[in-house]
């Protein structure tokens, strides 16, 4: 999995890059199919600083989660926790499917006919 990290209008510590990559690196959990992570943090307004962050799966849609805070590590986390959101709500629809099975498929099973006496 390949994790980018940007910053727009500023420049981001290493010591906030690498907090930033241990967080995103957590959504790994949720679906173990993702190739890539684009994490973009505008620094416009220092004091409200903004977290976009684009997931890339395998065989799905991307994954997209906005914040915008008082607090750099904040908006990582509330972006995260959409991300976890969105991730499970993805995983679950897709299992679920695949456990119910293709409604249109009908297994017939053969009934025995009852002995008369």
């Amino acid at each position: 999995m390949q994790i980018n990290i940007t910053a727009r209008h500023g420049s981001l510590s290493e010591v906030n890059q690498q907090l930033i990559t241990a967080k995103v690196e957590k959504l790994q959990r949720f679906l173990d199919r993702l190739t890539s992570i684009q994490v973009v943090v505008d620094l416009k307004d220092p004091e409200r600083p903004r977290v976009d962050v684009d997931v890339t799966a395998e065989h799905a849609n991307d994954f997209v989660a906005h914040d915008q805070s008082e607090n750099l590590l904040s908006s990582v986390e509330a972006v995260v926790q959409k991300l976890e959101q969105q991730l499970r709500k993805y995983k679950e629809k897709h299992q679920e499917k695949y456990r119910k099975g293709d409604p249109h498929r009908v297994e017939v099973v053969p009934v025995e006919p009852a002995d008369e006496e």
